[in-house]
């Protein structure tokens, strides 16, 4: 049962598994079906344990994850599942056709080609051709990260619904330059298309009927560019869209995200089911030892990623001349 298994600091360095699934196999979820705890993963049953409220009525204070030295081993998988949420909150990631892990801290990238025609193919005749191949060079991970400064005195008396809000924003912060990453890549693969002065409803439709052999279904704008677009008359055909999903759609079905590190006047089209590959060769870290600690006086989060796009035609940017 969860309330005999003996926490210790040494559950966030078994090879191969994050502190969840290590604690799941000494107290595995399936033993709960059935039972009013079923929908609590294994740390989640840890808190309940502890008595730890994170969020709503009743919510706890920091200090309260270091009333024993086996709750504070909880504390770091707190910290990292925030900054975590954070990060899934603004991530662009959500657009890439394949997401893959790595061991290494480089990756040589895949691109596929397609050769030849489509009306069919005579006897005895070559058959058209899909080509894929590993790039000439290895490209390097980017390790992102950043750091809050904050000494245990400074927060331990803070509710821990509050302190999760810093973490979140501080995870969304690190979010928002991979997120700057993924579209540097897009945008230097792409093909270029020039408009002059405020873009047109017709140039939008020109520009998604543009992918050959794929279908653009997301748009990552310019924040200026995007309120053009939106201010477009056709676009009010979009408003119950909106209301009802709470994202941007044109009325040909492309999502618009708002990117504010684009330049002005800019958008890039992409096909998400074949566009680009996100390579991670880290989940989440952060220094474990010293958040067990009640002395620590900063949390540092970082994450290692690079970028690939998969397939030309399923990029293409729109850009002011």
């Amino acid at each position: 049962m969860y309330k005999n298994i003996k926490l210790d600091r040494g559950l966030y360095s078994i090879t191969g598994k994050n502190f969840t699934q290590a604690l799941a196999a000494l107290d595995p979820d399936a033993e709960y079906k059935g039972t009013d705890m079923e929908q609590l993963d294994a740390f989640e049953r840890q808190l309940k344990r502890f008595d730890i409220k994170i969020a709503g009525e009743g919510c706890d204070r920091v200090e309260k994850f270091f009333t024993s030295t086996e709750s504070a081993v909880l504390f770091p998988e707190y910290v990292r599942r925030q900054i975590k949420s954070g990060m899934d909150s603004v991530s662009l990631v959500q657009y890439a056709a394949a997401v893959t892990y790595t061991d290494s801290v480089d990756f040589r990238a895949l691109s596929v080609t397609s050769a030849g025609s489509d009306t069919g193919v005579a006897q005895l005749a070559a058959m058209p051709a899909t080509t894929v191949k590993l790039a000439d060079t290895a490209s390097a991970l980017t390790k992102f990260a950043r750091r809050l400064d904050c000494s245990y005195e400074a927060v331990r008396k803070q509710r821990l619904e509050a302190f999760g809000v810093i973490l979140r924003s501080l995870g969304a912060q690190l979010s928002r330059a991979v997120n700057k990453k993924m579209t540097d890549v897009i945008y230097t693969a792409s093909t270029k298309t020039k408009y002059t002065g405020t873009v047109t409803y017709a140039q939008l439709a020109a520009f998604w009927a543009s992918m050959s052999s794929c279908d653009m279904d997301v748009m990552l704008c310019n924040p200026a560019m995007m309120a053009s677009i939106l201010a477009l008359d056709e676009m009010k055909l979009c408003v119950s869209d909106f209301m009802s999903s709470g994202k941007a759609v044109t009325p040909y079905g492309i999502t618009l995200v708002k990117c504010p590190w684009l330049k002005a006047g800019t958008a890039i089209g992409m096909d998400s089911s074949c566009g680009i590959e996100a390579i991670f060769g880290t989940d989440v870290i952060i220094d474990t030892d010293k958040l067990i600690s009640t002395q620590c006086d900063e949390i540092a989060a970082s994450v290692m990623c690079g970028f690939s796009v998969l397939t030309a035609d399923a990029v293409k940017s729109l850009e002011q001349s």
